[in-house]
């Protein structure tokens, strides 16, 4: 337990809740015991008479230290001498592949949805979030991840406000000591195998010397990703409604953005019956799954051959210069591709392998295994949108078939 007793003085976290309006709104405060959390219930506690809301405090007791029993006693004796109602949660706490960390933090945001209060107030303050940018950062979030926490958001029904994001922890800490407030100090911060202290106690102090303000710098950086997030918000919400695809809650259209923020062509998300894919920071919404096995086809000089196995049809016509000829009367079968191809369609230049044409012509990957190839025998003759192979183009003046592939449906 830590405590101290100097005369009242005017500090940053005072001023950090100017702007909060919570007007006629029933709040509560999740308290952990720890200097910021009871800072922040004490700060709340003198506006709630003049600013119209009522208070209350809610301490989720996770069981995980010995000292938990403790903690909570503290919280209780601090609340009953302000006045304030509090609601003592004992949450279970189970583990997951993502450490005892990660599921305890789980327990405790359960137990935030389950409160009574409109509005959630959580403690969070400047240098919470510098290391939580820094750790997404590092661990290689997207945009999501390095915007850090916001000062608003929701949880479940509730509006989540972090007062005192932008106080950094030493002013806080003063106006604990100059108001005599007691708090308990949590052993587990002290534990440096977990990321976030090692992040506090050794990165930080390092950054601290050579770049003094990082923590406002970080958080500043945070700012401006989620500035970028919202519009990007915005983007994809226009883009589905432009396809005719109802619009997703905002925690579904954020989950949207976070998977599509970081992920490679391989990844799909599902919405409203439809399948979202990303390639080169383009998203290409497809329809129903893709269609059944192709069995290959035999083209015998129509002018359009359905393959509605592959959702599309071929469509041929004759070109002056272009396309492709075949010797004598060599016939062509449609095949997909296997692996391996290489086609030459410059004959300045050597063969080249399918995957570097496509990777130029900007053909998406999930497109590339099912587009129809023309072959004459075991030789490719031709792959609509790339061209065709040097050995079957015709000569000077003459003229070719000329392949185009339509896609009808994904």
């Amino acid at each position: 337990m830590a405590s101290s007793r100097k005369p009242p003085s005017a500090s940053g976290p005072g001023r950090a809740l100017a702007a909060l309006d919570l007007r006629s709104r029933s709040v509560v405060v999740g308290l952990s015991g720890g200097v910021d959390s009871v800072v922040l219930l004490h700060l709340l506690k003198a506006r709630a008479a003049r600013g119209g809301f009522s208070l209350r405090a809610l301490h989720v007791h996770h069981g995980l230290s010995p000292n938990a029993d403790r903690w909570a006693a503290q919280c209780r004796g601090f609340c009953r001498r302000l006045g304030v109602p509090l609601s003592v949660v004992k949450a279970k706490v189970r583990k997951t592949g993502q450490g005892l960390e990660a599921a305890a933090r789980e327990a405790r945001y359960n137990a935030f949805r389950k409160a009574k209060g409109e509005v959630l107030a959580l403690a969070h303050q400047l240098d919470d979030q510098a290391e939580t940018v820094l750790m997404n950062l590092l661990r290689g979030a997207g945009l999501r991840g390095a915007s850090g926490m916001p000062l608003v958001a929701s949880l479940g029904k509730k509006r989540l406000v972090r007062p005192l994001l932008g106080v950094p922890r030493e002013a806080i800490t003063a106006y604990a000591r100059a108001h005599g407030l007691q708090w308990v100090e949590d052993e587990s911060n002290r534990d440096e195998s977990l990321a976030r202290n090692f992040v506090r106690r050794r990165v930080g102090p390092v950054l601290a010397k050579r770049f003094p303000r990082w923590r406002e710098a970080l958080a500043r950086a945070a700012r401006h990703f989620a500035q970028r997030e919202v519009q990007a918000s915005d983007l994809l919400r226009a883009f589905l409604r432009g396809r005719g695809l109802r619009a997703p809650s905002e925690a579904r259209l954020a989950e949207m953005l976070r998977q599509l923020a970081g992920s490679g062509a391989g990844t799909e998300l599902r919405h409203d019956g439809a399948r979202l894919r990303l390639y080169r920071d383009q998203v290409f919404v497809l329809g129903r799954e893709p269609l059944g096995p192709f069995a290959p086809v035999r083209w015998n000089g129509e002018k359009r051959l359905a393959l509605p196995a592959l959702g599309g049809e071929l469509r041929f016509r004759r070109k002056r210069g272009g396309g492709f000829s075949l010797p004598g009367k060599q016939g062509i079968e449609i095949r997909l591709r296997a692996g391996g191809e290489r086609l030459q369609p410059d004959p300045r230049r050597p063969h080249r392998t399918l995957k570097n044409l496509f990777q130029e012509a900007g053909i998406p990957p999930w497109r590339r295994e099912r587009l129809p190839l023309l072959y004459c025998g075991e030789r490719l003759v031709c792959v609509p949108g790339l061209g065709v192979d040097a050995a079957f183009q015709p000569p000077a003046g003459g003229s070719g078939w000329l392949a185009e592939w339509h896609q009808i449906s994904a």
